[in-house]
C-alpha cells in the first residue's frame, strides 16, 4: 500500500507541473537521441568499411613492395620490386600449398579516357589477370571477361565498370567499340556487374586491362604495384601468409626478416583494425553526445530542487501526519526516476527513427546493445541526480517545513 502511495504522490507531482515536466525530461531526450544516433552512425561507417574490404575476396593477402630505403651495417637495402615471377612463385602448390591463387595487378589512378567527344575520369585502371578478377569478384553483366589468351597476347582489351559505360556511352551499346584510355586504345570486351557506392567511393569507377597489355602500351615491363593472394579457405590464411614469407624470401636470398623489402597485409588483421578504429569512434562521438545527457541530469537536480523548495509545507504536513521518510525520499527519487526514464525512452524511440534514414554513403545501424545501455544510463542518471533533492526533502523536520512561507 506504501509503494502505491509513493507512485500516486510522484506521479501527481509530474502532472501538476507539466510544463516543467516536460521541459525537464527535453534535456534527457535530445542527449540520450544523439548518444543513438551518433553510435548508429558510427557503427554503419564501421560495417560499411569492413563490407569495402570484404568485397575484393575473402580469405586475401595482399603483398606490396616496401617502397622504404634502409641502411644495414654500412649497405644500404633498397626495395626490390614485385613482378609477375613473383606471383606465379605464390601459385606453385609445391611451395605454397596454402594458397588457392596470387595476381599481380597494377593501378593507376585518376585515368582520362575518351570516346568520340565524350570523356571520363577513370578513379581507378587496373592492370590485372582473370585470376584476380575471381579474386575480388568482379563479374562480367554484358560482353565477355578477361582470358588466359587476352593475357599471354597482351590484348588491348577493356573491361568497364557500369559508371565508365554510362559517361563514355550514355545509353548505347559499348560492346566492341574502341575507347581511348591513359593514351592507349582499348576495345571494350565486357562491362562489370554494378556494386554501387560505399563510403563515397563510387566502386563502379574503373576499368579492367590484361596486365600485359597494360605494360606494353602504357607503363612499360616493368613492376606490379601488388600481388593479391587468396588462401584455399578461411583457417588456411595463417598458413598462407608464412609460404608467401618463405616464397618471396627464398626469392629475394632474404635470411634476416628486418632484411624484407616488402609488406603483407592479411585481409582478417585489417579487418579487426578497422573494427577497433570504428570502434573508438564510435565511442568518442557517443562520448561527445554524453555531454548532453550530463547537462539534462544536472536540470534534473536543479529541477527538483526547486520542486522540493515549493512543495516544503506539502512534506511537512505530510511527515506530521505520519508518513516516514522513506515514503517521502520514494517519492522525490521516483520523480526524478521517471523523468529520466520517459525522457530516455522518447530519445531512443527518435534515435532508432533517425538511424533508419540513410545518411550519406552508408545506413546507420541500431545494435540492440545500445538501447539497453541507453535506458540503463537514463535510469542511473534519475537515481543520480535525483538522490540530492531526495534526500534534501527527506531530511525537512515538520516543524521547520510547517512554518515555511
Amino acid at each position: 500500500m506504501m509503494l502505491r502511495e509513493v507512485v500516486r504522490f510522484a506521479i501527481r507531482g509530474l502532472v501538476a507541473n507539466r510544463m516543467r515536466s516536460v521541459l525537464t525530461m527535453l534535456g534527457i531526450f535530445i542527449g540520450v537521441a544523439a548518444v543513438v544516433v551518433l553510435t548508429a552512425v558510427g557503427n554503419g561507417a564501421g560495417q560499411a568499411i569492413s563490407a569495402t574490404v570484404s568485397s575484393f575476396g575473402a580469405n586475401t593477402i595482399t603483398v606490396f613492395a616496401d617502397t622504404t630505403t634502409s641502411s644495414d651495417e654500412g649497405r644500404d637495402i633498397r626495395p626490390r620490386e614485385l613482378t609477375i615471377a613473383d606471383a606465379r612463385a605464390l601459385e606453385d602448390p609445391e611451395g605454397a600449398p596454402a594458397i588457392a591463387r596470387a595476381a599481380p595487378i597494377i593501378q593507376m589512378l585518376g585515368v582520362e579516357a575518351r570516346y568520340g567527344y565524350s570523356s571520363h575520369r577513370i578513379e581507378t585502371f587496373f592492370g590485372a589477370t582473370p585470376s584476380y578478377l575471381d579474386i575480388a569478384e568482379f563479374a562480367v553483366v554484358e560482353g565477355s571477361t578477361l582470358s588466359e589468351d587476352d593475357l599471354a597476347g597482351a590484348r588491348q582489351v577493356v573491361l568497364l565498370g557500369r559508371t565508365v559505360a554510362d559517361e563514355l556511352f550514355g545509353g548505347a551499346d559499348p560492346l566492341g567499340e574502341r575507347v581511348m584510355i591513359a593514351g592507349a586504345p582499348f576495345t571494350v570486351a565486357g562491362v562489370i556487374v554494378e556494386r554501387g557506392e560505399i563510403i563515397g567511393q563510387d566502386i563502379d569507377n574503373l576499368a579492367f586491362v590484361p596486365i600485359t597489355s597494360l605494360q606494353q602500351s602504357v607503363t612499360g615491363y616493368g613492376p606490379v604495384d601488388a600481388i593479391i593472394a587468396q588462401a584455399t579457405g578461411p583457417d588456411q590464411v595463417n598458413a598462407a601468409e608464412a609460404q608467401i614469407l618463405s616464397v618471396l624470401d627464398a626469392r629475394y636470398g632474404i635470411t634476416d626478416p628486418d632484411d624484407r623489402t616488402y609488406q603483407i597485409f592479411n585481409q582478417a588483421t585489417l579487418l579487426d583494425a578497422i573494427s577497433t578504429i570504428t570502434g573508438l569512434i564510435s565511442a568518442l562521438l557517443a562520448a561527445i553526445a554524453g555531454i548532453s545527457l550530463l547537462v539534462g541530469g544536472v536540470g534534473i537536480t536543479n529541477i527538483m530542487l526547486m520542486t522540493v523548495t515549493e512543495r516544503t509545507r506539502e512534506i511537512g504536513i505530510r511527515k506530521a501526519i505520519g508518513a516516514p521518510r522513506g515514503a517521502i525520499l520514494g517519492q522525490f527519487l521516483l520523480e526524478a526516476t521517471m523523468l529520466s526514464l520517459f525522457g530516455g525512452g522518447l530519445g531512443v524511440l527518435a534515435g532508432v527513427a533517425v538511424s533508419s534514414i540513410h545518411i550519406g554513403a552508408f545506413q546507420p545501424v541500431v545494435m540492440p546493445s545500445t538501447i539497453v545501455l541507453a535506458f540503463g544510463v537514463t535510469f542511473a542518471i534519475g537515481i543520480f541526480f535525483g538522490a540530492h533533492p531526495a534526500n534534501r526533502a527527506a531530511k525537512l523536520r515538520p516543524i521547520d517545513a510547517l512554518r515555511y512561507e
